[in-house]
């Protein structure tokens, strides 16, 4: 399906006490790596909530492989698995400056109405997004 690279520098700040890239930021790189997916394919998160829509995570599965540590240069590669409105899964693959992977993961987001906060299907120009960047 949908494929994006997308590379982050682990900071000092980002970093626990052994040196290493703590587990909670894992999220937050994934979550960066996810919207900017959704900006190559031209549906920037902000257009999905300007439209009255929001993706809370359903759920969050992480395998640590590897440490990650201070300065080094991370190469997430994500992709969209599968689309089953209202859910949408992403799956991860984090690579260190050796090109070994170090960490994988698997999220799942659903679609919501942004005034009701109730599920609703996928909205037609996400759909139609990801149709396109999969027939290109």
């Amino acid at each position: 399906m949908c494929e994006y690279e997308f590379s982050v520098r682990v900071r000092y700040s980002e970093t626990d006490v052994m040196g290493y890239v703590h587990h909670s930021n894992y999220a937050r790189y994934y979550e960066t790596a996810r919207w900017e997916l959704f900006r190559k394919l031209g549906v920037p998160y902000k257009h999905i909530e300007d439209e009255g829509y929001m993706l809370p995570v359903v759920s969050m599965n992480f395998k640590f492989i590897k440490a990650a540590v201070y300065d080094e240069l991370l190469v997430i590669k994500t992709k969209i698995k599968c689309v089953n409105s209202p859910r949408i899964t992403f799956s991860y693959r984090m690579y260190n400056e050796q090109n070994e992977i170090i960490n994988k993961a698997e999220v799942n987001l659903a679609f919501i109405d942004k005034k009701t906060r109730t599920i609703c299907t996928i909205p037609f120009f996400v759909k139609d997004a990801i149709a396109n960047a999969v027939l290109n």
